[in-house]
């Protein structure tokens, strides 16, 4: 069985030597998502616009490994500041309210200081 790693173009990709995703097998192992739009390397102030383009960049990586957020079973909030989670919260419920994978919410220090909130998902596809 190959195993099939999935790039975004992301500069943060090529500085820190990881792949966006890793298809084995059923399994897709993504890394930590940003609200960095990966296109023109932006991101917004907003913690709600940030968690609304990390599902965009969740998507877009699952999507390319032949899954979606429909076969994620584990997920990983990571914040900058605990408080912000609620804010997130109806971005959360827009693409999981059906799905409801295991989850877990952290409190962390992110690389850039932009960044407020970072989503890390686990996926079984379905075939």
């Amino acid at each position: 069985m190959t195993v099939k790693k999935i790039s975004s173009g992301s500069q943060f990709e090529a500085d820190y030597a990881y792949s966006r995703a890793v298809v084995d097998g059923d399994w897709v192992f993504m890394s930590g998502v940003t609200g960095f739009d990966y296109a023109t390397m932006t991101i917004s102030d907003d913690i709600a616009e940030q968690a609304e383009q990390c599902f965009t960049n969740l998507k877009a990586a699952l999507a390319e490994a032949g899954a979606s957020l429909s076969d994620v079973v584990r997920v990983r909030y990571l914040m900058v500041n605990g408080v912000d989670f609620p804010a997130c919260q109806p971005i959360i419920k827009k693409y999981f309210d059906a799905v409801r994978p295991a989850a877990t919410m952290l409190v962390v220090g992110l690389l850039d200081p932009r960044m407020k909130v970072e989503i890390e998902v686990t996926a079984k596809m379905r075939r």
